[in-house]
């Protein structure tokens, strides 16, 4: 169980679910209290690893090199039990370092954020979601920000992200596969672009889509990656 720490100038208070610790350094916030998350530096991983394949590696490599190092970025695009909860990342956080430090940099978390979702409850992962990252670059680790946005969130899930910098999106579950769902996601994408004016924008899954391909003619340089499920299957000889 992770240390019970005091939070603020108020005798008593315990800090158990926010971890105001991770972004007691940060000076830059949004109207909205949510944290700034810089970018590290400005980059193209070579892979992006999920949250589960990381800690299997993690856990083959440590016996054999306790001080290995991979150049793949950690991402989170998977089910939310697999890294949160209280033995994840956001709660486990000492245990969660120890492993990221050993790749080159993470994603920030992609604590959900669905459509049917309460919005305080999309408000709260917004908020992890950078206060993770930023506390992970106080640690020296490379952050990349994951963005994820809904109806009725527009006026903070953007907060916290640098303009003109390298930006990641998860097109796993986001309902691409149905020509019907892609005209709300191009709508949102657009606000994006015209709220961050993103240089790089990484995609874990899927850029076939026409949308991308016209940020990537108007100069913005998309680069996608194959998830986890299609590793396997190509290991399996099934693609």
């Amino acid at each position: 169980m992770k240390k019970i720490r005091n939070v603020g100038k108020r005798k008593g208070i315990r800090d158990i679910w926010w971890n105001a610790f991770m972004v007691k350094e940060c000076q830059n916030w949004s109207d909205n209290d949510i944290p700034e998350c810089p970018t590290a530096r400005i980059e193209i991983p070579p892979d992006l690893l999920t949250w589960p394949e990381a800690v299997r590696l993690h856990n083959r490599m440590k016996k054999e090199d306790s001080y290995y190092k991979s150049s793949a970025y950690i991402c989170f695009y998977c089910d939310d039990y697999l890294f949160d909860g209280t033995r994840g990342v956001w709660h486990c956080y000492y245990k969660a370092i120890e492993i990221i430090k050993h790749f080159a940099g993470i994603i920030t978390p992609d604590f959900s954020t669905y459509k049917d979702f309460p919005r305080p409850l999309k408000a709260w992962n917004t908020y992890r979601m950078r206060a993770f990252g930023f506390w992970c670059t106080s640690q020296g680790i490379n952050v990349i920000n994951n963005v994820r946005w809904s109806a009725d969130t527009l006026d903070i899930c953007f907060k916290g992200i640098p303009k003109d910098s390298v930006i990641c999106l998860g097109t796993i579950a986001s309902g691409l596969k149905k020509t019907a769902n892609r005209a709300e996601y191009e709508q949102y994408l657009k606000i994006m672009i015209q709220e961050l004016r993103p240089r790089i924008i990484l995609i874990y899954g899927s850029a076939r889509y026409k949308f991308f391909k016209e940020l990537q003619a108007s100069g913005i340089v998309v680069k996608s990656y194959q998830t986890a499920r299609n590793r396997k299957y190509c290991s399996r000889g099934l693609l």
